[in-house]
């Protein structure tokens, strides 16, 4: 992997959720990822961002080029049990910034940042499609969690993946 220069993970402001949306959507949406009744959900940043700690990666130029949100407490993870988990959702990262390790970055700071809350594991969910996204979360040491997984919605199964800390 080559190295990142100037990456900087930051909580992000309302003027970023626009760009955040077109990447969410354009990445989910128009990669096959998604379909396109999701499309308003990838694009609620605001709704996001009031319900879970919302996180950016911006490059040298202080664009934005990844975004996770982090979610420490309530429900909008929908795949954490307990107060002692947290998760993260809509992982993006723009496809012109793919195989720099934002990625990976990003799941680091939301480990390191669930580890500061006292959180003792991570749980996520990801579309059956997400096969890259998949080898990320068990290269960072995820481990599917099956008897967890589920289906928000017929026709749409989400596997489950948990890491200890």
């Amino acid at each position: 992997m080559v190295p990142v220069p100037a990456l900087r993970i930051e909580s992000a402001t309302p003027e970023d959720f626009d760009r955040i949306a077109d990447l969410t959507v354009s990445t989910y949406v128009g990669g096959g990822l998604a379909s396109t009744g999701y499309a308003a959900e990838l694009a609620d940043v605001a709704g996001r961002a009031a319900r879970a700690e919302l996180l950016v990666v911006r490059d040298d130029s202080g664009d934005v080029v990844g975004s996770v949100a982090l979610v420490l407490e309530g429900d909008f993870g929908e795949v954490t049990e307990s107060d002692d988990e947290a998760g993260f959702r809509m992982l993006v990262v723009d496809p012109a910034a793919q195989g720099r390790g934002i990625g990976a970055a990003l799941v680091r700071e939301c480990l390191s940042r669930a580890r500061a809350a006292g959180k003792r594991r991570v749980v996520i969910s990801t579309g059956t499609r997400m096969t890259a996204a998949q080898r990320l979360y068990e290269r960072l040491g995820f481990v599917r969690v099956t008897e967890r997984d589920w289906t928000p919605v017929p026709g749409i199964d989400l596997l489950v993946y948990a890491r200890e800390m």
